[in-house]
């Protein structure tokens, strides 16, 4: 059977930089990889008009674009295509707000080895497969625009699979609303939807386009996301906190908006389903709400 063939398109001014991709991805075992190298983002984006590029190696400083509005104008050419941003040991931010904004990974010249780089690819073209996938599912919610209950199992189970084989921590948040019923009870059902879309969009203000982020019931949403070894639970948890008390400050509603949170990370020496992990941080949601009473 003939090997499929990989095409790669690496976006980079520097040819000692374009020299060494070349290098790694020469040395590593994953067969059937092409590498394509480009020195300027206008001649990126015409090499994507030809088609069949399934991955792109995207240096963000070039000589005809700069920062991060040279990934903005890549993906919006080429909105279906695995992005994989480079950045310098001081734009790591930068790299974290392109994987927000839609890129599958970021990578850090000089902190990247042959492992590293393969690594990267093959998770990104698990993650743009996952996502053509699953627009072809009816798996969102129609109030929020979030995913459903459906779209965040489907896709929960594919992102547990590629943490363990990239070994990235993974994370889980069950969060669900405090006195949602008193709200809809006195304000109407109409009032609790505008909160519904409210909690939705501060879920979507704090986390990344990355993350699967779902309202699995009536008042119950959920993250899930990969992160990287120093993200914890709790840092996650606090930051939701936050977004929600900034929030409640504006004064758009009569009331104050609260949620009780479980969080939970996903042990690579175990075995467990997503539902599994639903069901594990729902319990530790719960318990909370309990004793917060």
């Amino acid at each position: 059977m003939t090997q499929k063939v990989l095409k790669i398109l690496l976006i980079e001014d520097n040819p000692g930089d374009a020299r060494l991709i070349e290098e790694f991805l020469s040395e590593t075992e994953a067969p059937g990889l092409e590498l394509e190298w480009v020195e300027c983002l206008s001649e990126g984006i015409d090499r994507l008009v030809k088609g069949d590029i399934e991955v792109i190696l995207l240096d963000l400083s070039l000589p005809d674009s700069t920062g991060f509005d040279t990934f903005e104008k890549l993906h919006e050419k080429a909105p279906g295509v695995a992005i994989i941003v480079f950045t310098g040991l001081d734009d790591r931010e930068m790299g974290m707000k392109a994987v927000q904004a839609g890129a599958q990974d970021y990578l850090v010249k000089g902190k990247v080895d042959p492992h590293l780089l393969v690594r990267s690819i093959q998770y990104a073209i698990e993650r743009q497969k996952m996502m053509r996938e699953l627009q072809a599912m009816s798996i969102t919610d129609e109030l929020t625009g979030l995913y459903n209950r459906r779209g965040f199992l489907t896709l929960g189970a594919e992102m547990l699979n590629i943490g363990k084989r990239i070994e990235k921590r993974i994370i889980l948040l069950f969060a669900d609303l405090d006195g949602f019923k008193k709200i809809n009870d006195e304000y109407g059902h109409s009032e609790g939807d505008k909160v519904l879309k409210a909690v939705a969009d501060i879920f979507k203000e704090t986390f990344r386009e990355s993350d699967i982020i779902a309202r699995v019931g009536g008042d119950e949403f959920v993250l899930l996301g990969l992160m990287n070894i120093v993200v914890s639970p709790k840092i996650l948890e606090a930051r939701l906190q936050e977004r929600l008390r900034l929030y409640n400050e504006r004064g758009n509603f009569p009331y104050v908006i609260s949620m009780s949170i479980g969080g939970v990370s996903y042990e690579l020496n175990k075995s467990l389903s997503i539902q599994e992990l639903l069901d594990k941080a729902d319990k530790l949601m719960y318990e909370r709400k309990q004793n917060s009473r």
